[in-house]
């Protein structure tokens, strides 16, 4: 026989205190977002990675009869532009890969080459040949296609760490500001000043935020479903 629940116990409503843990973190991960307004905010972490990977193979400085196409300076703006925008990771690489490729002259090509472990002679041949459009002979086509394939690979490294870094960032820098909007929000729903035991529940509902947001959804209705099929049972 089913006994009742105690007098002076509240019943708790898991679905909506998922919910609503959820939808928390999901404000506080739009308090992050908006920092990307002043000077990109979050978004400048991992661009760090991505600096150093296309260091590696434009030259910092050059003489004035043989300078890049585009600077190291130019570069990197333009690759920051890319980054803060949010472009698909995807095509920020090509964008990176077509603008180091541009700078593959006989001068860069040693510094490329030393990037990459590929024959430095022979990628300076290679430069030399695309500059002039004399073609390639066979141990050239194989060193530029080496090159092109481990140039690739660099970039991806570099730009899954950046990309970790950023969302590894953002969801840490969401932490503090769910369990402040969580003290605030029981602050402000208080009538006789914010208890102690209301001021730990407001900091655990900020802390289980951030990991919550992205399937509360999901954990709700399991919990729902969950429910339904006790009451089932207990008829």
């Amino acid at each position: 026989m089913l006994q009742a629940a105690p007098v002076g116990v509240p019943s708790l409503n898991l679905t909506q205190i998922v919910l609503a843990i959820g939808a928390l973190g999901t404000a506080a991960y739009g308090f992050v977002d908006v920092s990307k307004g002043f000077w990109g905010g979050i978004s400048n972490r991992g661009f760090g990675d991505i600096k150093k990977v296309v260091s590696q193979f434009i030259p910092s400085s050059s003489t004035e009869n043989d300078a890049p196409a585009l600077s190291l300076t130019s570069v990197l703006a333009t690759l920051r532009a890319n980054w803060l925008n949010g472009m698909a990771l995807g095509d920020q690489k090509s964008v990176a890969k077509a603008l180091i490729k541009l700078n593959l002259n006989p001068d860069s090509a040693e510094k490329m080459a030393n990037a990459t472990g590929v024959d430095k002679t022979l990628l300076q041949s290679v430069a030399d040949k695309l500059s002039t459009g004399e073609k390639l002979v066979d141990t050239e086509t194989d060193v530029y296609g080496r090159f092109d394939l481990l140039l690739t690979a660099v970039l991806d490294q570099g730009y899954q760490r950046a990309d970790q870094r950023y969302r590894n960032s953002a969801k840490l820098l969401a932490v503090p500001v769910a369990v402040a909007l969580a003290l605030l929000g029981a602050w402000a729903i208080s009538q006789d000043g914010l208890s102690s035991l209301d001021a730990w529940r407001a900091v655990l509902a900020g802390l289980l935020a951030t990991p919550l947001a992205p399937v509360a959804k999901d954990l709700a209705s399991a919990i729902q479903a969950g429910t339904k099929l006790a009451q089932a049972w207990q008829k």
